[in-house]
């Protein structure tokens, strides 16, 4: 598969993960210095890691909620959490994969998580209005 095809195929998959309008803006908003990270992470993240068969679009966005909750990284966390719930989670199952990372990776990371969670479900909710 050739570099553009596989950015196409990510491209595809992220924007019916993230949110078409989210990703168009994020598209639209690098610029010359930002343009290979942007296309990087579409092309690999996406069409190459989250098109691979044996692991669903859910179970991935579980991994993703944890590893990014682990981390500490709240842009993406929050976007994660969007894109979680359009993959089918529900925000009782977000709230125990948040529980998990608290007791394994800190309290404080627990504690930032939950606020960027309840950031993302008023934004999904405030969107849905």
């Amino acid at each position: 598969m050739s570099k553009t095809e596989l950015f196409e195929k990510g491209l595809k998959v992220r924007k019916e993960v993230l949110g078409e309008d989210y990703v168009n803006k994020s598209i639209a908003g690098a610029d010359e210095f930002t343009r290979t990270m942007a296309e990087w992470s579409t092309e690999f993240c996406w069409g190459a890691l989250w098109t691979r068969p044996g692991v669903d679009r859910r179970t991935r966005s579980i991994v993703n909620l944890a590893m990014l909750g682990a981390l500490n990284r709240p842009h993406e966390l929050k976007l994660h959490i969007k894109g979680a719930l359009k993959n089918g989670l529900t925000k009782e199952e977000i709230k125990e994969i948040l529980l998990q990372v608290a007791v394994y990776c800190g309290v404080p990371a627990g504690i930032d998580a939950f606020r960027n969670a309840r950031e993302a479900f008023n934004e999904v909710d405030a969107a849905g209005s």
